[in-house]
């Protein structure tokens, strides 16, 4: 009867969550087999003692310890400790930080975990545009109520772009179009007034804006949408249900994106 080989045993030590490690471990591994190895990860090693204790196992049980650790003292203790006690240690960012560090002639940070930071940030932008979309031009009153920030305003105020550029800035933003033939969802009026931002534009500005947008769609730009009574009139109901809202109000009339932007961000930073 074939006695069973028991598994190389591989530590993972990481003074973050050691998925780095990980899998690289795997990526090589199984160039021999799949699940040629046992791995025993252990994560945010910040100390003496929690190297101690690793090395001390895995020179038990003859294992195996790859390590990304940023912090120098703690690096150069793990691999002095493995050196003294004979456990093969394999330090997976030492020589590439550097071999950078010469190479950019700068010092590292050292700070563990910012990769996870980074992905923790981009998740979030992600997550912000998805928002975005799905509540863009009020088509589910609901995000208002979930929102970090409301625009409303008429048609062609730049809600969309806006929103956009605040999703980037890890904000989720709900926009609402006012329009006097519809009622604003009840939700705007139960929300705080704070996370509300109205919007306005300068009548003629905003007639030159719809009729080149007319244009652009092979449309006359004479149609009711651009005509200034029409314009006027939808200016009027906007202005008075952001006074019934009671929130701040922003003139976009000679205004970038990125500038109304910056005065949005100014007020809920």
């Amino acid at each position: 009867m074939n006695k069973l080989i028991p598994k190389p045993i591989v530590y993972v030590v990481s003074d973050s969550a050691g998925e780095t490690a990980e899998s690289v471990l795997k990526a090589a591994a199984i160039q021999f087999h799949p699940n040629v190895v046992e791995v025993r990860r252990a994560p945010y090693v910040s100390g003496k003692e929690g190297v101690d204790l690793i090395v001390t196992e895995a020179a038990k049980s003859q294992a195996i310890v790859l390590f990304t650790l940023v912090v120098p003292e703690l690096r150069d203790y793990l691999i002095a400790q493995a050196r003294k006690r004979k456990v093969i240690s394999i330090d997976l960012l030492g020589p590439i930080i550097a071999t950078l560090e010469k190479a950019f002639n700068r010092e590292p940070l050292h700070q563990p975990g910012l990769i996870h930071q980074l992905d923790e940030e981009y998740f979030r932008k992600v997550e912000a545009v998805e928002f975005a979309v799905k509540y863009d031009d009020g088509r589910d009153a609901t995000g208002i109520l979930l929102a970090d920030i409301v625009l409303v305003g008429v048609s062609r105020t730049s809600k969309t772009p806006l929103s956009m550029y605040l999703a980037h800035r890890m904000f989720k933003v709900a926009n609402v179009p006012l329009v006097p033939e519809l009622q604003p969802p009840e939700q705007l009026y139960t929300v705080s007034p704070d996370k509300v931002i109205g919007l306005v534009i300068d009548p003629e500005k905003l007639n030159m804006i719809r009729r080149e947008r007319l244009k652009s769609l092979g449309l006359a730009d004479n149609a009711m949408y651009a005509q200034m009574d029409r314009i006027n009139k939808e200016l009027a109901h906007a202005r008075n249900v952001m006074s019934r809202v009671g929130c701040k109000v922003i003139d976009v009339s000679n205004k970038a994106v990125e500038e109304t932007a910056g005065v949005i961000l100014g007020m809920f930073r």
